[in-house]
C-alpha cells in the first residue's frame, strides 16, 4: 500500500517555515502522521535569500526532493506588469503556475500544504491539486493577513476567534474550512485590555501603540500557539482517512458525509493547556 503523499509548498522565508517543516517531519518519523513528504516546492532559488537557503539546507538534510523555481526571475523574463485586472492574477502569474505544474508532473500528491508559500494559487493550480492553507481566524471570521484579522476582531468587539485550515480556491481565504479550533478572547486574561482599548478610538490605538497594543499581542499569542498543533492534527486526520477531499472539491468525513470543517477545539485546547502564560 502506497504511503499517503504530501506536497509541501513554501517560500522558506523565515524561521517559522523551517520550524513547521521540522515539526511535521518529526511527527512523520514517529509515525504520528502516516504520510511522507513527496516533495518540497519553493518559489525561490538558492542564492536569492539567506533565510530561504537555510530552509533548502533543511530540506536536503531530510533527503526530501526539492524543486526550486524563482518567480522573481520568471517575472523579470516576461517583462510584464505585476498586476492584472482587479480580482485576477496577471498573465505572467498564470504562466508561472503552469510551469510549476509542469515541473511537478512526476509527483502525485494526495494533499498539498501551503506552508508559508507567499504566492496566491491560481485557478489551474487549485484544480490540479488538493491544497490546504492556514488562516488565522475561525470559519466565517475575518479575512486578510493575521494583522488585519486581529484589528477586525478588536473593531468588531468580538468574543471569540480561532484558527482554521481551509481548502485553497482562487478566491483568497474563501475556500471551505477543513479543520478548525475556537478560543475565547474575553475573560480573565483579556478583559482588562478590552476595558482599556474600548475607551479609545481604534485609529488612535493603531497610531499610538500599533502592534505593541497588549490586547493585539495577547490575541496573536493565543492564535499562534494553536497554529502548528492544528496543522499537525489536520495532517494526521488526512493521513488516517478521517477527512477527505472529493473530486469536486468538497470536504467529507470518513463516512463520506459532507462536513463544514472538522472541529478540533478540544484536542487543540488540551495540547496548548499551560503553554500560554
Amino acid at each position: 500500500m502506497t504511503m499517503y503523499q504530501l506536497g509541501w509548498f513554501s517560500t522558506g522565508r523565515d524561521k517559522a517555515a523551517r520550524d513547521l517543516l521540522e515539526a511535521v517531519n518529526s511527527c512523520i518519523k514517529r509515525g504520528e502522521i502516516k504520510a511522507e513528504i513527496a516533495f518540497v516546492f519553493s518559489n525561490r532559488e538558492p542564492g536569492e535569500s539567506e533565510e530561504s537557503d537555510l530552509f533548502f539546507k533543511l530540506v536536503e538534510d531530510y533527503h526530501i526532493p526539492l524543486i526550486c523555481f524563482s518567480y522573481q526571475k520568471f517575472k523579470a523574463s516576461k517583462g510584464a506588469p505585476t498586476t492584472g485586472q482587479a480580482g485576477t492574477l496577471p498573465p505572467w502569474r498564470l504562466d508561472y503556475d503552469r510551469e510549476v505544474i509542469n515541473r511537478l508532473q512526476d509527483f502525485h500528491p494526495d494533499l498539498c500544504v501551503l506552508a508559508g508559500y507567499m504566492l496566491i494559487a491560481g485557478r489551474e493550480m487549485c484544480r490540479r491539486y488538493n491544497m490546504i492553507n492556514l488562516h488565522p481566524a475561525a470559519p466565517g471570521g475575518p479575512t486578510g493577513t493575521w494583522q488585519e484579522v486581529i484589528w477586525q476582531l478588536i473593531d468588531n468587539k468580538a468574543h471569540e476567534t480561532g484558527v482554521m485550515m481551509h481548502l485553497v480556491t482562487p478566491e483568497l481565504d474563501k475556500g471551505p474550512p477543513v479543520t478548525y479550533c475556537i478560543f475565547p478572547i474575553r475573560g480573565k486574561a483579556f478583559d482588562r485590555y478590552w476595558d482599556k482599548i474600548e475607551r479609545h478610538p481604534l485609529n488612535e490605538v493603531k497610531r499610538g501603540e500599533g502592534e505593541n497594543n497588549p490586547l493585539f499581542k495577547l490575541i496573536r499569542q493565543h492564535g499562534l500557539a494553536r497554529e502548528f498543533p492544528l496543522i499537525i492534527f489536520t495532517l494526521k486526520a488526512f493521513s488516517q482517512g478521517e477527512i477527505k477531499i472529493t473530486v469536486d472539491k468538497k470536504v467529507i468525513d470518513s463516512e463520506e458525509k459532507l462536513i463544514n470543517g472538522y472541529n478540533l477545539t478540544d484536542e487543540i485546547n488540551e495540547l496548548v493547556k499551560g503553554a500560554i502564560s
